[in-house]
């Protein structure tokens, strides 16, 4: 379980730094991958789920998430992560704040887990954060 939370951490740092070259050593290099960002259609494959980070990351100047309400469960090779992302913006002078229910999929494999999948959701009505939440 530590494991999986290191690299769910490392996902959150990468989409912060907006490189994608550290989004893409996360993701197992797969046609089976998915990605879900809020407002967008479901992304299959490999290549589609690495443009759509490109794009997110060449058109952002900043991010910052506030991650709470961090769950795991591993079953075998399969580890299940649900959180919510407090999020905070910025392109150009426009800063944004919002709250996306997520859910990212790992896969273990012999180097490391990796992503498989990621699901976003806005969320309207978000909770409460809890008073030990975890920033990155």
């Amino acid at each position: 379980m530590t494991e999986v939370l290191e690299v769910n951490s490392l996902f959150y740092k990468a989409f912060e730094s907006l490189n994608i070259k550290q989004m893409e050593s996360l993701w197992l290099v797969e046609d089976y991958v998915q990605c879900f960002h809020p407002g967008w259609g479901l992304l299959r494959g490999w290549s589609p789920v690495m443009t759509s980070w490109k794009r997110i990351f060449e058109n952002t100047e900043q991010m910052q998430f506030l991650l709470t309400e961090v769950h795991v469960e591993v079953r075998g090779t399969i580890a299940v992560v649900t959180l919510y992302e407090n999020l905070t913006t910025r392109v150009g002078a426009q800063a944004m704040s919002g709250v996306v229910l997520a859910t990212n999929i790992f896969e273990r494999r012999s180097e490391g887990w990796f992503i498989i999948h990621h699901h976003g959701s806005n969320v309207m009505n978000p909770p409460e954060p809890p008073d030990t939440p975890t920033v990155h």
